[in-house]
């Protein structure tokens, strides 16, 4: 089945998407629990998908509908904020939000995580 390119317009190379797809077969433990509450419309009815590629970028997940970006974020981002900080400039300045969330906060605040994400979709 070939991927829908939901951002039109977008080239994606064949190596970025099955990057895309490796990613999304090796999820992190938070971006699976997080993936539970978000897959198959679970969060109030909106659509996510997760490992989006966007502008050559990769995302952790993303609701087309809310132009919402949600990355989880680990102890690489530590040390790569410059990358981090220019990458989300780059996807704001395409009108999108980006909620950045903390790998210990899906572990222990979910229902709070998921209201955030809630109210940034609203």
């Amino acid at each position: 089945m070939k991927p829908t390119n939901i951002i039109i317009g977008q080239k994606i190379t064949a190596t970025k998407q099955q990057r895309a797809k490796e990613l999304r077969q090796n999820m992190t433990p938070e971006e699976k629990i997080l993936w539970q509450h978000l897959r198959r419309n679970n969060l109030n009815g909106l659509h996510f998908r997760r490992q989006q590629i966007i502008d050559g970028f990769i995302v952790d997940f993303y609701c087309h509908a809310a132009k919402l970006v949600i990355e989880i974020d680990g102890e690489i981002h530590q040390q790569q904020t410059e990358y981090d900080t220019e990458r989300d400039q780059i996807l704001s300045a395409k009108g999108l939000r980006l909620l950045r969330i903390k790998n210990e906060d899906v572990r222990q605040n979910l229902n709070g995580v998921l209201n955030q994400i809630i109210e940034a979709c609203e």
